[in-house]
């Protein structure tokens, strides 16, 4: 596996040079965030985000995200005219040596929490989300929450310019069903997989977060099921999915190492997140460090069937805690997600040992 670490160029805190001190890091997954959803990436804002990289001496083979614009997700008549900006970045990116793009297909929300900064008993804080504080709720009220609780770091998924038309984005996913979304998804990739293939990249799919209905918009990648259809729906190795233990271990009815082995076994998983949560009653559930024995994540268990295929994909520490006093964008400091990735690839050489 080949260890990489979330950086939000431009709006990153985080330097180049910290995230290359943590040992085994081979690389960055990058994106461009000052860019609306739908729009074509010019290749000077693209040559920015490589040139850094390359400069620390990491690479930067994994874009996530490239965002899908609402109207392809709604199948409005102006989604060919986006669609066509998504394949113009691709052929970008892929000649800046780009191998994936993760992207996701969940209505208005790419994920949602009602918490970002719960306090946990040792002191550190982490992201939850609670149902109550959630469902049956104004979804403004959910947002200015979040815009509180983000220090003042854009969020990737809730960027204000978007936000700002969420009563009108909410009138148009109006009646929208799971069939009708997962119809337009399939609309997408019948689109961008043959500008894929030319280009070779990855397309991988991250799962809805939550992996269920939030304010009664349909979510179409919530479980096995689901990412089976999407990977036969087009059946080409260049759809892919983007397997995040987190998203789907918020559901503890997901088998996590059955769907990891059957989606790497198949060869259709480009990109894996790597995050730990703990269950709680009623639901609800709060993110914990990456150790197994912290959480409701069988990590332990989840690097072995990676170790079982001998995947060569790209592993990303997903969603840590706050802690040591770090000051950072929540989610996404230095500290543990550090820890994370020194964890699993203690696991991985554990594993190397064995087989030896």
């Amino acid at each position: 596996m080949k260890m990489t670490f979330r950086w939000f160029g431009r709006d990153d805190k985080i330097p180049l040079n910290y995230i290359k001190q943590i040992p085994g890091m081979t690389g960055v997954v990058g994106g461009i965030f000052h860019i609306p959803a739908g729009e074509d990436w010019p290749e000077e804002d693209i040559d920015e985000l490589v040139n850094k990289a390359k400069e620390a001496n990491l690479e930067l083979e994994v874009i996530e995200s490239v965002n899908v614009h609402d109207d392809i997700k709604l199948g409005l008549p102006s989604r060919d005219q986006y669609i066509e900006n998504y394949k113009s970045t691709m052929r970008k990116l892929s000649k800046r040596g780009v191998k994936v793009i993760c992207y996701n297909f969940m209505p208005i929300f790419d994920w949602t929490r009602s918490d970002l900064a719960m306090p946990l008993p040792d002191g550190s804080t982490a992201l939850s989300y609670e149902r109550d504080k959630v469902e049956g709720i104004d979804p403004n009220e959910l947002i200015d929450r979040i815009s509180k609780e983000s220090k003042g770091h854009a969020m990737p998924g809730w960027e204000p310019e978007r936000l700002a038309h969420i009563a009108t984005l909410f009138e148009q996913y109006d009646g929208m069903t799971e069939e009708g979304l997962f119809n337009n998804l399939v609309y997408f990739l019948e689109q961008v997989i043959p500008v894929a293939k030319e280009c070779d990249i990855k397309m991988a799919i991250h799962p809805d977060d939550p992996p269920w209905s939030v304010f009664n918009l349909p979510r179409i990648v919530k479980n096995e099921a689901d990412i089976n259809r999407i990977l036969q729906a087009v059946d080409e190795p260049e759809n892919g999915i983007t397997l995040c233990s987190g998203s789907l271990g918020a559901n503890r009815d997901n088998d996590l190492p059955q769907i990891f082995d059957q989606v790497i076994q198949r060869d259709r998983a480009p990109f894996i997140h790597i995050r730990n949560v703990t269950h709680n009653e009623k639901g609800d559930f709060h993110e914990v460090d990456h150790r197994e024995y912290s959480g409701s994540v069988d990590v332990r268990k989840l690097i072995s069937v990676l170790h079982q295929h001998d995947y060569k994909g790209y592993v990303r520490p997903d969603h840590g805690r706050m802690i040591w006093g770090e000051d950072s964008r929540p989610g996404y400091g230095l500290y543990d997600r550090a820890l994370g990735a020194v964890y699993m690839q203690g696991i991985w050489d554990c594993l190397e040992e064995e087989r030896s």
